[in-house]
């Protein structure tokens, strides 16, 4: 990734809006968040108010390796000071914790990245990995589609205005027996539509109809799935029965088995229902587009580098990245099966895992991708997507958000739903 590939962002109104109700202003030297390395890394503090507080702070590298760390004291009015350098790429986290003068607390992070081209993934992949997925990849096409779309209303409550769209709830087969549930929806007037694949973030929940419909009113065919092999729009007790039960931590589920993972499931239901809407007629037969955040953008990530038909690619805060990040000092991303490997034989884990990171994948995308993270994120920390986003060789964007946690909070992800539906979503439909 060259560094004019990168784009930078400071939701500096969001911030600022805490801060002042926290009586804290916490400022980088830099706006975006990017260091060279060896070069002094500088926050200021003051405070708002002009009243006394304490506080303690650390920097970590990685999230991991503690670099430095210290009290703070002021007495009211007074600004403070601190600094850290990285001698490598990498990211630093600073973690703060302070104690205002009316006896409240406050909690604050921020982050930076050193040298973020030169930050590259933890090792190779596995010799046979693309042998692996093949193998993966000619199980599922044993299995015939078997595509059962059923027409339903577009809108959520009856009294809801008529979208100009036609929508469908869908099932389609997968592996082993199991299943694939979505929905889809098109635009009423016209033929042939580029295509959307929506998948979706980490838990288990119904589907939105407005996530297909309001993307089918601009004009794409959109397909959504679930993660999981459960219907789409049950009640919410039905959703928290198999949070608690069948599916807690589904994320570790095999994860000591390439064969078995409860990822190879989800991963090939990616790949089928991209295959489903090449195979549709009402599809243009030359834009083929996947998006997601989070667990999201792992899918999305993934099979923009397994799938040869996918045209673009838009990832928010991606997880499964850097799996094995901890071998080099840094947080692994989502879904952490090395570090949590709960009691199963860490080899392994750690064997299992390299098939299933997004890193491996990322280097065989071939398509136009954009890539969002936040330098505050502690489920999908920086280093790792930033890795991943290195091995990507086609055109990409990789936009920096530096206040950004993993929820976007205080509006810190905004900058990448302008950048996605104002310009990355039109220039990928009108591409070809």
């Amino acid at each position: 990734m060259h560094m004019k590939s990168i784009r930078f962002a400071a939701m500096a109104v969001g911030v600022l809006s805490l801060f002042a109700r926290a009586a804290i202003d916490v400022s980088a030297e830099k706006v975006g968040g990017v260091y060279e390395i060896n070069e002094p890394i500088r926050f200021t503090i003051r405070d708002t108010d002009g009243k006394p507080f304490t506080g303690h702070y650390e920097f970590k590298a990685g999230q991991i390796k503690k670099l430095a760390e210290g009290d703070l004291n002021s007495d009211g009015g007074s600004t403070l000071t601190i600094a850290t350098q990285l001698d490598a790429p990498g990211a630093v986290l600073l973690d703060m914790k302070f104690k205002l003068s009316d006896g409240s607390e406050k909690h604050v992070l921020k982050g930076a990245v050193v040298a973020p081209d030169r930050i590259q993934a933890t090792g190779p992949a596995p010799d046979d990995f693309d042998t692996f997925w093949k193998s993966k990849i000619d199980e599922l096409n044993s299995v015939p589609m078997n595509a059962q779309p059923q027409a339903a209303p577009a809108t959520t409550q009856p009294t809801d205005p008529p979208k100009p769209v036609d929508y469908f709830k869908i099932t389609l087969d997968n592996i082993r027996g199991t299943k694939i549930h979505g929905q889809l929806a098109r635009p009423q007037a016209g033929e042939k539509f580029p295509a959307l694949l929506i998948v979706q973030w980490a838990g288990v929940y119904p589907l939105d109809k407005a996530w297909v419909t309001d993307r089918a009113k601009e004009g794409w065919l959109t397909l959504n799935i679930n993660p999981h092999d459960l219907p789409i729009d049950q009640p919410a007790d039905f959703y928290k029965q198999q949070y608690d039960g069948p599916l807690k931590d589904y994320w570790a589920i095999h994860n000591d088995d390439r064969d078995a993972s409860y990822f190879l499931r989800m991963y090939l239901s990616c790949y089928r229902a991209a295959d489903y809407l090449a195979s549709r007629p009402d599809w243009d037969g030359k834009t083929l587009v996947v998006m997601g955040t989070s667990q999201g953008g792992l899918q999305t990530l993934m099979i923009a580098g397994l799938h040869p038909k996918i045209t673009g690619a838009i990832a928010n805060v991606p997880a499964g990245c850097d799996f094995l990040g901890e071998d080099v000092g840094r947080k692994a991303g989502w879904p952490q099966w090395v570090t949590h490997a709960q009691g199963k034989d860490l080899n392994k884990v750690r064997e299992t895992s390299r098939y299933y990171d997004v890193v491996n994948f990322a280097a065989r995308i071939k398509c136009p991708t954009f890539i969002a993270l936040g330098l505050i994120d502690q489920v999908c920390p920086a280093a790792g997507v930033i890795a991943a986003a290195n091995q990507i060789t086609s055109k990409k964007e990789v936009l920096i958000m530096p206040e950004s946690d993993h929820q976007g909070g205080n509006n810190s992800q905004q900058v990448f739903y302008d950048t996605c539906y104002g310009k990355w979503l039109p220039s990928l439909r009108a591409a070809n």
